[in-house]
């Protein structure tokens, strides 16, 4: 029988544990899981809180369903009917610049009717398949990519408040490569953006004429996804579904190693041996946790920063708001010089997030280029967001509900260098054979790509335990 301890019972734990359970059933191996989470409750950042019949996330309030992962997840869960997809709405998404929301443009006859860029920004977008490609294997910054292929108003209008909203990050420090590894690829691929969006619009054709499936393109895409009583709903199941043992209230305090397999002590005293150890705890908890069996590994696990974030819900009686909230929400330039990064119009994307009669407003404050807002009173927190409000979107009214959560470190920030630190992260793993990493620090940040970096951790388990000997 081989002992398994998973650390971390949010969706990247959670999703290996059940992943890992399934695998091993499949190759017939014996193992005995148990899954450690230092809170008291499991889920990690994915918290749905129903307050006065408001739905609140208190991290992320959704996935993407134009990757398979996290659905093929909820098939195996059985919970695939109480999906929610988002509203038309959620396709109109707007950008706060010159005191004005202006629709992101969806296609080029949008795009030349907006005025969210200057002709002479337009211009420079027009000429990007004029522009060099840059086909070294060496990172760049999102800012220097975007500069270079786009022009400055681009990354300021565009670009900035993209890497805002998906990483409350900074492009000038983000890796492009490690942020939008697509992008950089169609680059390499294709000698420019633009050149790529048209080669794909013809294989597109040519593959929908063929009966063939459609290549994909470079954006997102894809329908926002959740479930009626909020994404918590997926942590829960997936829990509920954990082949072994899950602990709350069990914080690791080192991870020693010791003749085949490691020795686990917890802070309140006790402790515990396996011969695999899977860590999706954040990036510095686990270099806490290996301080004192590896301090290389630890330096680098600590050299990924994290972004502090306010979340701040604001319901409102609808007869309160005079503008239409026909809409995903808005982001926020930085050389706006607001408090607030930007405000989803929870209500108007999801059905269930309000009252009848109600709205409910989400607007996040703080991330990388404005990290001491985590620090500011609640009072104060408040009154900002209620004065970009009121600038923004005329609302003049004190909202009937507040809610307001902090999250000291609430997003790993993959910057510039990222890709070199996590293949130097897996070569100093290779001295430790049995201990595993995943989660949002390493392979990506969203709901997706934790559950895909889940089922390729469950994959490499499921390698060492064959190759030696189960």
């Amino acid at each position: 029988m081989t002992r398994i301890v998973v650390i971390g019972a949010g969706i990247s734990g959670l999703s290996t544990a059940y992943a890992v359970g399934r695998e091993t059933v499949k190759a017939g191996l014996e193992t005995e899981i148990t899954v450690l989470e230092k809170k008291d409750r499991l889920g990690g950042k994915i918290l749905s809180i129903r307050e006065e019949g408001y739905l609140c996330e208190w991290g992320p309030n959704g996935f993407l369903d134009n990757k398979p992962m996290t659905l093929e997840l909820c098939e195996q869960l059985n919970i695939q009917d109480s999906l929610l997809r988002s509203n038309d709405n959620a396709r109109k998404r707007f950008i706060y610049s010159e005191e004005e929301l202006h629709r992101l443009p969806e296609n080029a006859a949008s795009f030349l009717k907006s005025e969210l860029l200057s002709w002479p920004g337009k211009l420079r977008i027009f000429w990007e398949p004029a522009v060099p490609a840059r086909r070294s294997a060496e990172d760049e910054t999102l800012a220097d990519f975007a500069r270079r292929r786009l022009g400055q108003e681009a990354l300021d209008k565009l670009i900035g408040p993209m890497v805002s909203g998906i990483f409350a990050g900074d492009p000038e420090t983000m890796s492009l490569r490690s942020c939008f590894p697509r992008i950089h690829e169609l680059e390499r691929d294709y000698g420019g953006l633009i050149k790529a969006m048209i080669k794909l619009s013809r294989q597109k054709r040519a593959e929908r004429k063929a009966g063939k499936a459609v290549a994909t393109a470079a954006g997102p895409g894809g329908v926002l996804t959740s479930f009626d009583q909020g994404i918590q709903e997926l942590t829960d199941a997936t829990a509920e579904a954990v082949p072994g043992t899950v602990r709350v209230g069990a914080e690791v305090d080192s991870i020693i190693p010791k003749e085949g397999g490691f020795e686990l002590t917890l802070t309140n005293g006790g402790s515990l041996e396996a011969e695999v150890v899977v860590s999706a705890a954040p990036a510095y908890a686990l270099a806490g946790m290996v301080g004192e069996m590896d301090a290389p590994l630890a330096a680098l696990l600590g050299e990924i920063p994290y972004a502090p974030m306010n979340v701040v819900c604001f319901g409102y009686e609808r007869e309160k708001i005079a503008r239409d909230l026909d809409g995903f929400g808005y982001l926020i330039p930085r050389k706006e010089k607001r408090n607030i990064l930007g405000t989803l119009w929870d209500s108007s994307i999801f059905p269930g997030r309000a009252p009848e009669g109600s709205v409910l407003l989400r607007s996040m404050m703080g991330g990388a280029t404005n990290p001491h807002a985590i620090d500011l009173p609640e009072s104060e927190v408040r009154a900002l967001t209620q004065r970009d409000l009121k600038d923004i979107m005329g609302i003049s009214e004190d909202p009937d509900f507040v809610r307001i959560f902090r999250h000291e470190r609430a997003i790993p920030q993959y910057t510039f260098g990222h890709g070199k630190r996590l293949a130097a992260l897996e070569e100093k793993l290779g001295s430790h054979p049995g201990l595993f990493f995943t989660g949002n620090a390493f392979f990506g940040v969203g709901l997706n790509d934790c559950v895909n970096a889940s089922n390729n951790t469950a994959e490499r388990v499921i390698g060492f335990l064959k190759k030696n000997g189960g």
